[in-house]
């Protein structure tokens, strides 16, 4: 009796759905014709000094994308932005470290854009644009934009007073929001990602960074509380009151790095975190079959013409 290659005996129709955490090669099974994917890249890294929340990597999922039955196509999975180091001379990012871009993920000429870096104490460089774009930090004058389809603009900041006792920064851009706004006392949330079920379970992915805050010696002690991440893999920002690290994004979610914060009453600095890195996820509906022992002929007709059956 025919039956399907490889099948075992239960009345199932079955989704092959591949995984890439990391860059590699997808090869389209015999008959299929289209895929469904999911593209996304790497999350920004985060502002140093009081810095703002690193934007998401780009978000870019679409059905029924053609593929030739065969073919081999290339994965591109971008890598996490580095954070923002306290000063860095030169570049972009130049002065006290505004974060970088994330890397772009690819698959068959759909790219999804790295997330913009969030904002430090000097004006920000070109990388804080992206696929959503990183938060602005103190002196940054404006925050990164996001890219249409794929992301979100960050958030702004709020500067205290002339006399910069204290700073909130924006947060980083997500897929599904803007980063929030930071205020003179808090640094703000990164915004929100997106869920996607193309894995066979419902994920979150591309959330941005939370923001940290910058503390002077004379404004309430414990003041100064920063942002979180927002969900789908962004890095809470370093707690307030005191120099500490932002929190990095969560690996293969595309979520964008927390920010470091900062206060003058300790005599050290703290550096930006590292964005997650993105992820590629393709769902070949045709791609794997499980056939009871016995079909209707207008079914085997149909799997013998596609070269499904032996």
């Amino acid at each position: 009796m025919p039956r399907l290659v490889g099948a075992a005996q239960a009345a199932s129709f079955n989704t092959l759905v591949s995984t890439f955490n990391s860059s590699g090669t997808f090869t389209a099974p015999p008959a299929t014709t289209s895929v469904d994917y999911l593209v996304v890249a790497g999350g920004g890294g985060g502002g140093s000094t009081g810095g703002a929340g690193g934007g998401a990597g780009g978000f870019r999922t679409a059905t029924s994308n053609p593929v030739t039955a065969g073919s081999s196509y290339p994965i591109i999975v971008g890598a996490g932005a580095a954070g923002g180091q306290h000063y860095v001379p030169s570049g972009p990012n130049g002065g006290y470290g505004a974060g970088n871009k994330g890397s772009d993920s690819s698959f068959n000429s759909v790219t999804s854009v790295g997330g913009g870096g969030g904002g430090s104490g000097n004006p920000m460089g070109s990388d804080k644009n992206g696929g959503s774009g990183g938060g602005c930090g103190p002196l940054s004058v404006v925050a990164g934009t996001g890219t249409s389809g794929q992301g979100n603009d960050g958030g702004s900041a709020n500067q205290g007073n002339p006399g910069y006792p204290f700073f909130g920064s924006g947060g980083g851009g997500g897929a599904g929001a803007v980063g929030g706004d930071g205020t003179p006392t808090v640094g703000a949330n990164g915004g929100a990602g997106t869920a996607s079920s193309i894995s066979g379970s419902s994920v979150t992915y591309a959330g941005g960074g939370g923001a940290g805050t910058v503390v002077s010696p004379n404004s309430t002690p414990g003041f100064g509380p920063t942002g979180s991440g927002g969900a789908g893999g962004g890095g809470n920002a370093g707690a307030g009151g005191q120099w500490q690290v932002g929190g990095n994004g969560t690996a293969n979610t595309g979520g964008g790095a927390g920010g470091a914060s900062y206060a003058n009453t300790q005599p050290s600095y703290a550096n930006g975190g590292v964005g997650g890195s993105g992820v590629v996820i393709i769902s070949d509906p045709t791609g794997s079959f499980v056939a009871s022992s016995c079909w209707d002929l207008r079914t085997v007709y149909r799997q013998v013409k596609a070269g499904n059956w032996a």
